[in-house]
């Protein structure tokens, strides 16, 4: 009881004086509660095309569901996803045995859904995706460029590169290279256009996830899905105006530079709002959620998990 009263923007407690003692939800609560089934429905849709455009990005169309695993919490799937998602979509997904291993497949190939985020984005900057050959368009000094292959560059306020940095950078924005939706082994990755790509593909995977972040253990798990650099750290650090790299604990972290506004997550999924809006409900800081979320929503301490197993109990009664 010490612990529910310590929460009464999540409990109600009622009862006493040889009256028993009666726990509901908070007004503001039960809005939360509520808020969570409509974020899931939210994020169905959202899920199966951004799990439909990771399979696509693959060589074969297929993935180790071990490995969807290993990245099920970036991506945004819930843990039962195997039974709950994939079986309802038999027309996108199927999952095969191949050598003792389950994998899940692609089950058709959709060209609409082969564009990347770089290019959406492009496209609603107005930039012509074909526009820029034979003009001469000076690059900046943060080293951003509008043109149909320019990458977003942020690169931190102390860096000053210098004129020749520039006019390389200039070249590699300029240069055309290869959709991360074509089939990695049509390409020679010795070539600069194909090391390119390699960016854009890694560009695209951190695009797929929710909060625009992995480590670097979960990229390197897809090296030979997605043909991946064997030294892949390395080809993150040469590009650090894109990717940021941090290390935390034991493993490095990558973000996807542009998808943040100093360290707060510019668009945030329906869940992701949910999320931001229970932490604030128990009293927890918006910040960091790929850190502490999991903590907080499945090992979290007993007034957390009251308040689950009482929301649950609402949910089920209205």
């Amino acid at each position: 009881m010490a612990v529910i009263e310590k929460y009464p923007t999540i409990f109600h407690v009622s009862g006493g004086n040889q009256v028993p003692f009666s726990v509901r939800l908070t007004e503001k609560a039960q809005r939360v509660a509520v808020a969570e089934d409509e974020a899931k429905v939210l994020m169905e849709p959202i899920l199966v095309k951004n799990l439909r455009k990771l399979l696509m990005l693959t060589v074969d169309c297929k993935v180790p569901l071990e490995k969807i695993d290993l990245i099920e919490t970036e991506l945004g799937l819930p843990k039962d996803y195997k039974e709950s998602l994939i079986p309802k979509y038999p027309e996108f997904f199927s999952v095969k045995d191949l050598n003792g291993r389950a994998y899940l497949n692609l089950e058709n190939w959709d060209s609409l859904l082969g564009v990347t985020s770089r290019e959406q984005k492009l496209r609603q900057e107005g930039v012509v995706m074909d526009a820029g050959k034979g003009k001469k368009v000076k690059i900046s000094r943060d080293g951003n460029y509008s043109g149909p292959h320019a990458f977003r560059i942020c690169y931190p306020a102390g860096f000053r590169p210098n004129t020749g940095f520039l006019e390389e950078l200039e070249r590699w924005q300029r240069m055309e290279f290869p959709s991360p939706y074509l089939n990695a082994r049509r390409f020679d990755q010795a070539d600069p256009k194909a090391r390119k790509r390699v960016v854009a593909v890694l560009h695209e995977l951190l695009s797929l996830t929710i909060e625009k972040r992995m480590t670097s253990e979960q990229m390197s798990a897809f090296q030979s899905e997605l043909m991946l650099p064997a030294r892949l750290i390395l080809c993150l650090i040469k590009h650090h105006g894109i990717f940021y790299i941090t290390n935390k604990g034991v493993r490095s972290t990558v973000f996807l530079k542009e998808a943040y506004d100093g360290s707060d997550l510019i668009e945030k999924c329906p869940l992701l709002r949910f999320n931001a809006e229970f932490v604030k409900l128990i009293g927890r800081k918006d910040s960091k959620f790929s850190d502490d979320i999991s903590k907080v929503l499945d090992h979290g301490d007993e007034a957390i998990v009251l308040a689950h197993h009482t929301r649950r109990r609402y949910l089920e009664s209205v």
